[in-house]
């Protein structure tokens, strides 16, 4: 069965975003590999707000020629938003308002690769409440931003995890990848 994958750049006080929505404090080293985990995905889930942002994102022309293949190799995987609002979009984004626990399952049961959470922070805790995260790897950025957005806001119980992989970049950056307790 497919897994969903939560990947999430964090900062060390635990912020996903800063208090204004910013995310200059993360970087991708080229030694993180992210094509590789694109390769182990074909389907991304976003909530609303996030894939607004960056559902569509298309680098500019000064970008480097690894991001605009980046941002290409994420905008081939099939797009999942959920959302309270039903609405159609002409790139390749299912829209789904209903039943979020029977909507992941049944994803889930599909033939494919992995699923790649994406976010926002709304739609990681509706996850997180459901029980719905396989997988957490979380990029730990070596920034303290003090407030913002964090990561689990909102917990109503414990989360018990098995740490599986741990790798360090050279920006600083640690990856730790867990699995929940089975």
């Amino acid at each position: 069965m497919r897994k969903v994958i939560l990947d999430l750049a964090v900062t060390l006080d635990g912020f996903i975003e800063g208090p204004n929505g910013e995310i200059d404090w993360c970087v991708l080293d080229e030694d993180m590999d992210f094509p590789d985990f694109l390769s182990g995905i074909d389907t991304i889930i976003y909530g609303r707000v996030s894939y607004d942002m960056w559902g569509n994102y298309q680098p500019d022309q000064h970008a480097s020629e690894a991001e605009k293949l980046l941002w290409a190799a994420v905008h081939s995987k099939q797009k999942v938003v959920f959302s309270s609002q039903l609405r159609q979009d002409e790139s390749r984004a299912l829209f789904v308002t209903s039943d979020l626990p029977q909507q992941v399952a049944e994803l889930k049961q599909l033939p494919g690769k992995d699923i790649w959470l994406y976010g926002g922070a709304k739609l990681i805790t509706s996850f997180l409440h459901h029980n719905l995260i396989d997988i957490f790897r979380l990029a730990v950025h070596p920034t303290v931003l003090g407030s913002g957005n964090p990561l689990f806001p909102d917990l109503k119980e414990r989360i018990n995890l098995n740490l599986i992989e741990v790798s360090k970049f050279k920006s600083g950056v640690v990856q730790l990848v867990y699995e929940k307790n089975k």
